[in-house]
């Protein structure tokens, strides 16, 4: 080879090295903002520090919320899934004067003592619900279910967040008017660090093994037949 070859050689071998370099480098950036925004959690879930939230699931959004039925039915699996795994609930009903309360279908299985909470906030995180959060100093982790993901939900989530709970959105269990609202929703709902995840991966998490007390309740709960589902993001 000549030494004018061998020097073009050198040369493309540098520029190589430097693009893998920079390569690299932006990939441990997008790693780090990655860690910055979810913190050290990885989402793990364990029952005794996790609490169920149920956000305006109310009889007056039957006719407008895209898939509502699947999120009836989250919410409904979910609340007798709280009482396998003795969750504590919080439900929200947004201005129920003009928008009813809660759907029929949900009202027998919220736990007995459960805040039901009136609202005109758009968060759930209203003085009732904090103070019932106060009272939970052992939860650390929320799940939330409910409507609509691209205003409650959102909001509900960045306060909660912003107290320093690990939330996480049960995919299966939110939804909104229009699905393109739902689907950015949960993008910005990742990128400001909560979890997503569906309503079977949660509880299994949580109950972690087939010795667990509740595993037969919850196995059961996973194999019904279920409402065409939402999709995913």
């Amino acid at each position: 080879m000549s030494g004018a070859a061998l020097r073009i050689s050198s040369i493309a071998r540098h520029l190589l090295n430097t693009a893998s370099a920079s390569a690299h480098s932006k990939l441990t950036v997008r790693a780090m903002a990655t860690a910055a925004v979810s913190g050290s959690s990885i989402g793990k879930l364990a029952a005794e520090e996790t609490a169920l939230l149920v956000c305006d699931v109310q009889e007056r959004f039957r006719s407008v919320i895209t898939g509502y039925p699947a999120v009836i039915d989250t919410s409904k699996r979910m609340l007798r899934a709280a009482a396998l795994l003795k969750l504590p609930v919080i439900v929200t009903e947004q201005y129920p004067k003009a928008l009813g309360n809660t759907v029929e279908e949900l009202q027998g299985l919220i736990p007995e003592g459960s805040p039901v909470v009136a609202k005109t906030l758009f968060s759930m995180c209203t003085e009732e619900v904090n103070a019932a959060f106060d009272k939970l100093p052992a939860v650390k982790k929320v799940l939330i279910v409910g409507i609509e993901t691209h205003v409650c939900v959102l909001q509900t989530t960045l306060d909660l967040l912003e107290r320093g709970y690990e939330v996480h959105i049960l995919v299966d269990g939110v939804s909104s008017q229009r699905l393109g609202d739902r689907s950015v929703a949960l993008q910005r709902l990742a990128q400001s660090g909560a979890f997503l995840a569906t309503s079977e991966m949660v509880l299994f998490m949580m109950t972690k093994n087939t010795s667990h007390p509740a595993f037969k309740g919850i196995s059961a709960l996973a194999k019904e037949a279920r409402p065409e589902q939402l999709p995913p993001a």
